[in-house]
């Protein structure tokens, strides 16, 4: 998703009452799936539009999105780490960091 329909989804979703999180790469070194500035967003419901990279980071995004929106209510900056070894018996890492920025709107 471009950043145009990010933030005309973030409309639509706060007009229908949608608790929904907001997660950038802020910051990323060596090789990751997506560039800074990449964005995704995260409801409540667990849904999701845009992506940060697939797999097991943006799984760990998610993770902190869902924290935000239904415990802390406070954005905070997270490392996804794609460097872990356990993850190339499937091919899966890219070897690189990237840091995201999670904040709810």
């Amino acid at each position: 998703m471009t950043d145009q329909e990010i933030f005309q989804k973030i409309a639509e979703l706060k007009e229908r009452g949608t608790a929904v999180c907001l997660a950038t790469i802020v910051d990323a070194v060596g090789s990751t799936p997506r560039e800074v500035g990449a964005k995704m967003l995260v409801c409540a419901d667990g849904s999701l539009y845009g992506s940060v990279g697939g797999g097991c980071g943006e799984s760990q995004v998610k993770s902190a999105a869902l924290r935000c929106l239904l415990t802390t209510h406070k954005p905070e900056i997270i490392e996804v780490d794609l460097t872990d070894d356990l993850g190339t018996k499937g091919g899966d890492v890219c070897g690189g960091k990237m840091w995201m920025f999670v904040e709810p709107v």
